[in-house]
């Protein structure tokens, strides 16, 4: 006789079902270009029936074939396992030759037989591995479906599935969720499916793992979403969990079902939650997995920086960006908030002022004073649908694309030192030679500012043309030197300091030679022409005797006198003569004395 005969006698039922069984919840919530899939196998040679007259076994490995498409990208994957047995010592197994660790273990005892599903996440080694044959390996249940009357109540069973989610650009805007729980029937198992988002349910589909379940077993087995029976080309309404693969058609998936049915009419727009109801009179089933596929009308809003502009030695920041409602199904309102952050701290919240379409997008410019607190450098972060206290205001497809960032720094003035005005002797029409290649190093504050020299402070604004030759300067003073002090990033600031010169005590050589050699030609002076135009030079010869005077109008002494009677007009002896230079200046009250020779 077949197993479940049990399930007739009430009395026995009620002793010996105990259930350890975890309530079903949200594993993981997927948004995006999405869809899942399944592949899977069974460890069973046969559908479980009672064998009490032979030896009772069962496979340690089998294999199954995951397909995909080409453009698919595997974003999820996750291995269950499940058998005969309370999972003891069955929580390492093998997937592809390579060592898979459970990180769940769920258990069901019904008739003081347990049974387990394990399951761990294998997303890396399914993108790693692609499309393609998977082996299952490393389970072996031989020893534990002989004992405890497994194989004679016909309930040794064993499998493994893969629930894959992946993406592709060619899919609608979808929401994948997957599910995970361990619950059995008879009679009855109602799991509500929450975090919902219905949309529409076009192309909506829920897709099961469930484990035990034999197809020669159909006491009213019925499975309903929100009231209303499921079933499809595998899967008669009266006969739900019969050993099938709904991925690949096949009928021999002994003791475990991977079924996926279409239920566009079986959910509403609006939905948030789904009930899934499971009866059955006689034939015994365990859920472990439910993914439901469904197609999100729903806008997504982010935000992407444009530009930045800063300005030196200003704490605004002029920023232009572009709130996006690129990957959306549906409208972005008018007046999502954009609220804007610097290093954390809250500056301002920018409101959308149009609906945005699917792929629409607005682009606004603002401007953000940066508060003192700040360092220099800091973090810009653009936040989407997020008001001023954090909230969001819209529902999204994904709320983890919302927040862009911006390393920013502020352009700071450079410091510098003022430094002192230059005094150069007169060179003549109050024109002085200056030095101030020096001067760099006392102005800036930072070695790396560039110092530089202009004649004009439109010039030092502008930056050329510049003094090159800052050791040797000369102009007519006074005057002003300008200097633009600039960062390596171009910011700067202008300063000056005054030029003056002064009339410097001049020189006379004291030797006259008049020969035209062109040496000493006439008496030498530096510092006296153009410089002191009210001085009187007079030159006597060792007698005391005036010879010759000159002024700033006249020539210079070459010999010749220009006073007295004896000499007038005529060229003097060699010999040394005494001068006499009144300078008529208040820094010069005194005259200069001294002697000359006069060679012959």
């Amino acid at each position: 006789m077949k197993r479940h005969i049990a399930w007739l006698l009430p009395i026995l039922l009620l002793a010996g079902v105990s259930a350890t069984a975890q309530t079903f919840g949200l594993l993981q919530q997927f948004g995006g270009h999405s869809d899942f899939t399944f592949a899977g196998n069974t460890l069973n040679y046969q559908e479980n029936e009672g064998n009490p007259d032979g030896p009772c076994t069962i496979m340690t490995s089998s294999s199954a074939a995951l397909a995909l498409g080409q453009s698919d990208t595997v974003v999820f994957a996750r291995l269950y396992w499940a058998g005969s047995g309370n999972g003891s010592g069955d929580d390492v197994v093998q997937l592809n030759a390579q060592q898979v660790v459970a990180t769940q273990t769920l258990t069901f005892t019904y008739a003081n037989m347990p049974a387990f599903c394990a399951s761990a996440d294998v997303t890396s080694l399914v993108q790693a591995a692609g499309p393609g044959i998977y082996t299952f390996s490393g389970l072996d249940l031989n020893d534990v479906i002989n004992t405890l009357n497994y194989c004679n109540n016909g309930v040794n069973f064993g499998g493994w599935a893969l629930v894959v989610v992946f993406e592709n650009p060619a899919l609608p805007i979808n929401q994948v969720n997957v599910y995970n729980g361990l619950n059995g029937v008879p009679p009855q198992l109602t799991i509500v499916l929450d975090s919902l988002n219905v949309i529409d349910s076009e192309g909506a589909k829920i897709g099961f793992i469930a484990w035990e379940g034999d197809s020669a077993l159909a006491v009213n087995e019925r499975l309903t979403i929100n009231n209303q029976v499921l079933s499809n080309a595998l899967n008669p309404p009266t006969n739900a969990f019969n050993g099938t693969n709904s991925i690949t058609g096949a009928t021999n998936l002994y003791n475990m079902d991977i079924d996926v049915y279409d239920i566009e009419n079986n959910i509403q727009p609006g939905d948030a939650t789904a009930t899934v109801k499971l009866t059955s009179g006689q034939d015994f089933v365990m859920i472990s997995t439910v993914v439901t596929k469904l197609n999100v009308m729903l806008p997504d809003a982010t935000v992407a920086l444009n530009g930045l502009d800063t300005d030196c030695g200003s704490r605004d920041v002029t920023v232009s960006f572009t709130v996006w409602n690129a990957e959306s199904t549906d409208v972005l309102p008018t007046g999502v908030p954009v609220s804007i952050y610097a290093d954390g701290t809250y500056l301002t919240t920018f409101l959308t002022t149009v609906d945005l379409p699917p792929g629409g997008s607005e682009s606004a410019t603002i401007t953000l004073t940066i508060p003192d607190g700040i360092p220099d450098t800091f973090t810009l972060e653009f936040r989407a649908d997020e008001a001023a206290d954090g909230t969001k205001t819209v529902t999204e497809l994904s709320e983890s694309n919302n927040t862009t960032t911006a390393a920013v720094t502020l352009l700071v003035l450079p410091t510098f030192n003022s430094v002192p005005g230059l005094e150069a002797c007169n060179l003549g029409f109050s024109k002085g030679r200056f030095d101030f290649s020096a001067y760099p190093d006392s102005i800036r504050t930072r070695p790396e500012d560039i110092v530089r020299f202009f004649a004009t402070e439109d010039q030092a604004v502008a930056g050329t043309p510049e003094i090159l030759d800052p050791s040797a300067y000369e102009t007519t003073a006074p005057d002003t030197v300008w200097v633009r002090i600039e960062t390596p990033e171009g910011c700067f600031v202008t300063s000056s300091f005054p030029l003056t010169v002064r009339n410097c005590p001049p020189v006379l050589y004291n030797l006259v030679e008049p020969n035209e050699n062109g040496y000493f030609d006439f008496l030498l002076t530096e510092g006296l022409h153009d410089i002191f135009l009210d001085y009187r030079l007079s030159i006597y010869n060792r007698w005391g005797v005036l010879v010759w005077t000159g002024y700033d109008t006249t020539d210079d002494f070459r010999g010749r006198s220009n006073e007295g009677n004896e000499w007038l007009g005529k060229d003097l002896p060699g010999g040394t003569y005494f001068y006499l230079l009144e300078l008529n200046e208040p820094d010069y009250p005194d005259p200069m004395t001294g002697y000359l020779y006069l060679k012959k």
